[in-house]
């Protein structure tokens, strides 16, 4: 079974900017010299805007940096910072690179399926977590690692994740 993301082939629902957005936007247009090289901090905006980057998302920084959407697909699908599809209130990533493999990452996430009732990718029925495989959030001294929403948590262990848990309910 394929994971690879799909580019949307239906042409949805077009969307605009909010007017706070909009001015997101415009600033971060304003820094570069040519609007498509204003494409990741436009699919920033997109997602704190809406939470994710939708397929009308897509389209509207397409638009908004004149580049072809697959090519902002492509983009936005490389980087796992960006996501296609709606999240949790709290995004679990956690880091399985070689150092947080080593230190135990691999153990902390069947931990987290086993006690969220979900898997790679998926979201809990309540939406309150997604839980996701990452590679290197860049803290490798503090092995293994997890970011939740914008926050790291590190040298982690099954104790330290329940009660992290227990506080983000």
């Amino acid at each position: 079974m394929s994971h690879a993301p799909v580019m949307p082939s239906a042409p949805p629902e077009p969307i605009d900017w909010p007017a706070g957005a909009r001015a997101e936007v415009d600033a971060a247009l304003a820094r570069y010299p040519l609007k498509r090289s204003a494409v990741l901090p436009v699919l920033w905006v997109a997602q704190r805007t809406w939470g994710w980057v939708s397929p009308a998302a897509l389209r509207l920084v397409a638009r908004t940096v004149e580049l072809p959407e697959p090519e902002v697909f492509g983009i936005a699908t490389f980087y796992t910072m960006f996501n296609l599809k709606p999240v949790g209130r709290h995004h679990l990533q956690v880091c399985m690179t070689l150092s947080c493999s080593l230190m135990g990452a691999d153990r902390l996430f069947e931990h987290l399926e086993r006690k969220l009732g979900i898997g790679h990718g998926e979201t809990t029925s309540d939406g309150r977590y997604t839980l996701r495989r990452v590679e290197c959030l860049a803290a490798c001294g503090g092995a293994p690692c997890m970011q939740v929403g914008f926050d790291y948590h590190e040298n982690l262990d099954e104790t330290k994740v329940d009660a992290l848990l227990e506080k983000l309910k």
